[in-house]
């Protein structure tokens, strides 16, 4: 009887690990096609039926994506409203989220639940209106106005709020005793226990700033002042006689490896601070 429970352990350990293996394939499939078809000619790109591998690397694809736009300009803009953002979220939704979770004040969990309404809102309904504010303002065409309206998030200051609400409340506590403030809980205390749940959300703000295309597209109108998701937009049929697919997925390439990077040195933080997260 142990014997046949220990095998179908073992069957069940196997199935478990084909599956996960299926779906890794599934997902990773997309990208090694990707990185494929950079090094590919124009004309492999569009055969059919596809050809898998290309006969001659092209690896100048990497180098012509440099001669036909300003790619270094892309990339540059696109590093500095990702950072700005990351910054301004994880310092402002953690100072939200804290008032929420720690702070006793009247009105705070209807307020809560209010805020809370904007996650339900579709993100096009603010469209208009936040371009309203930028021409008014006169950030048009301006990293400004690609940074600004990201600065806070509604998510952000859920996430981080249930964070802090997972915390023990001895520690407040105690440094109150000790004649801290709420500023200095927060800054002191609860920040540096947050910090798996501040690299989460400074991961899910990355990816969403790095991969954000509607927006800059909306406000911005100069090559000079777009960002890489906006930027490769340009070698697409729209703009172009014919879309250059080799040309295009060696961009994609190059604008997605910082991001890749990122996760991986930071998805055990990035894990941790999801779970704990939900653990209240």
């Amino acid at each position: 009887m142990s014997v046949y429970t220990s095998r179908n352990k073992t069957t069940k350990k196997l199935l478990v690990h084909l599956l996960l293996i299926a779906g890794a394939l599934v997902m990773i499939a997309p990208f090694i096609w990707m990185v494929l078809t950079s090094l590919k000619s124009l004309g492999e790109s569009t055969q059919v039926p596809p050809v898998i591998l290309p006969t001659k690397y092209q690896w100048e694809n990497y180098t012509h994506i440099f001669e036909m736009l300003p790619f270094l300009d892309f990339y540059w803009n696109t590093v500095i409203t990702t950072a700005a953002k990351v910054v301004g979220q994880v310092f402002l939704c953690s100072l939200a989220a804290y008032a929420f979770a720690r702070i006793e004040f009247p009105g705070r969990n209807a307020l809560f639940i209010l805020f809370l309404t904007v996650l339900m809102v579709p993100g096009q309904v603010f469209l208009l209106p936040q371009f309203m504010i930028m021409k008014e303002l006169g950030w048009l065409n301006t990293l400004t106005a690609l940074i600004v309206p990201g600065l806070f998030s509604a998510f952000g200051t859920f996430l981080l709020r249930q964070f802090f609400m997972s915390l023990p409340k001895e520690l407040e506590e105690a440094a109150k005793l000790d004649g801290c403030n709420h500023f200095q809980i927060y800054w002191r205390i609860m920040l540096p226990l947050a910090k798996p749940g501040l690299i989460a959300l400074a991961i899910f703000v990355a990816l969403w700033s790095w991969n954000d295309l509607m927006w800059p597209l909306i406000v911005n109108s100069t090559p000079d002042k777009m960002p890489l998701s906006a930027g490769l937009a340009y070698l697409t049929g729209e703009h172009t006689n014919l879309t250059n697919y080799p040309i295009l997925m060696a961009g994609s390439v190059l604008a997605i490896w910082p991001m890749i990077i990122v996760f991986i040195f930071l998805q055990k933080h990035f894990v941790e601070g999801i779970t704990l997260t939900g653990s209240k």
